[in-house]
């Protein structure tokens, strides 16, 4: 799986609707991160010996997940019910932070995005595509043959410039580079 893949992955079966907002579930988001890349972690990062920042009585989060060799880094305030900042948070306000922190960072990742972006359905799923497969034939197997990161490199730029903005294409295109990549 990709970053692409999980652009496109439909995550509502494994929602909650609170409020007005809708919240992912963190266990089911690092199963399918695992998934997708086993090498992934996550990490909260400190501030001394606490796992958040004090911000004038209230308490903000940083959590770093790294999928793919490429780290991303989210930060959330600690917040109630109403999504107001908790001042003096107690452990499980703190803990339940993290846990959506990481969640949100997976989302950097392209799981579950178009949450964050207000949407019921991933925006990456394209109409019928106008490009015909065969004349994109060549340049998929010019991906899957590079043996080089140079070769890869320009297979892929002349690939993606060939999707002509079409997002179906690019998605596949990037699916084709990751897992040559993988291969080098």
């Amino acid at each position: 799986m990709s970053i692409a893949n999980l652009l496109t992955l439909n995550v509502n079966e494994h929602t909650e609707k609170k409020a007005n907002l809708t919240y992912l579930s963190w266990a089911w988001a690092w199963a399918e991160a695992l998934k997708a890349d086993p090498k992934a972690s996550f990490k909260v990062e400190m501030f001394g010996d606490k796992c958040f920042m004090d911000i004038n009585g209230t308490a903000m989060v940083w959590v770093t997940v790294t999928m793919f060799d490429k780290p991303m880094t989210c930060q959330l305030p600690v917040m109630d019910h109403r999504n107001k900042a908790i001042v003096n948070p107690d452990a499980f306000q703190v803990n339940t932070a993290i846990m959506r922190c990481m969640t949100k960072a997976l989302s950097l990742h392209g799981l579950g995005l178009y949450i964050y972006n207000g949407d019921d359905l991933p925006s990456f799923i394209e109409p019928e595509s106008t490009i015909e497969p065969d004349t994109m034939t060549d340049l998929f197997k010019a991906i899957e043959q590079a043996t080089t990161q140079d070769e890869l490199k320009l297979a892929y730029k002349i690939a993606y410039s060939a999707c002509d903005g079409d997002k179906g294409w690019q998605i596949k295109v990037i699916a084709a580079k990751d897992k040559a990549k993988a291969k080098l």
